[in-house]
């Protein structure tokens, strides 16, 4: 018989314990920021999040194409 496993994402004070944020701190600020901050600013700093990670691959493009230039192998000289 083959077994399956499911991976549960946990965010209790199960997940880690002994760690504040994840017992205490953690559910506390989501709750307050899911009910006090508008619908607008949440889509803000949601988008704010999505543009950072472009920003990160960015940087990452223009280095790859940095490490990928072929060098220049000799120099050009002018014949008269």
């Amino acid at each position: 018989m083959a077994e399956t496993k499911t991976r549960k994402k946990t965010t209790t004070a199960a997940a880690r314990p002994g760690c504040f944020f994840c017992a205490v701190a953690g559910p506390q600020l989501e709750a307050m920021f899911e009910n006090v901050l508008p619908e607008n600013t949440r889509e803000h700093f949601k988008s704010s999040r999505v543009e950072f990670l472009k920003g990160v691959r960015s940087m990452l493009d223009a280095r790859i194409a940095q490490l990928s230039e072929h060098p220049r192998k000799g120099t050009k000289v002018a014949v008269e």
